[in-house]
Formats: C-alpha cells, sequence, structure tokens
C-alpha cells in the first residue's frame, strides 16, 4: 500500500471519530477542516495511485461527507436552473 492510501485511510478514520465527538454546530466546522485535507490528499492518490484509487476515496470521502455533498449538490441545481 502507498503512502497516499495510507494517509487516506489515516483520514477515513479520523473523520469517524470526529463524528463520534459531540458538536454544537451539527460537526459543520469539522466538515470544513475535512473538506481542506481531504482534496489535496485526494489529489495526491490520483497522481501516485491512479484515477481508480481516486474514484475509489472520492466514493469513501462521499459517503463520510454526504450533507455537504448534498447541498452542494442543491445549490448547483438551484444555479442551473436559472
Amino acid at each position: 500500500m502507498s503512502l497516499a492510501l495510507t494517509a487516506a485511510f489515516a483520514w477515513i478514520v479520523t473523520a469517524n471519530l470526529l463524528a463520534l465527538i459531540p458538536s454544537r454546530d451539527n460537526h459543520w466546522r469539522r466538515a470544513y477542516g475535512l473538506i481542506a485535507t481531504g482534496l489535496p490528499l485526494l489529489g495526491w492518490v490520483i497522481w501516485s495511485d491512479g484515477a481508480w484509487w481516486g474514484l475509489a476515496c472520492l466514493a469513501a470521502g462521499a459517503s463520510i461527507l454526504r450533507w455537504p455533498v448534498y447541498f452542494l449538490g442543491r445549490w448547483l441545481r438551484s444555479r442551473l436552473a436559472a
């Protein structure tokens, strides 16, 4: 396993541990931090291991951060409909 995939796995474990801790803002600050660290990590995985592993990591990240992805899709749909 490459270092990039190991870091992606650590990101997934960290995201799950952060989800266990109670939050007053419904975990949005943690989600922003995970997005800010996850995007460069995703680029690193794609660069070092290829597009298929990058797609797998993207799917894993989207399943963890499903509400930000849902609201992004809703926002994009409202922009395209106008």
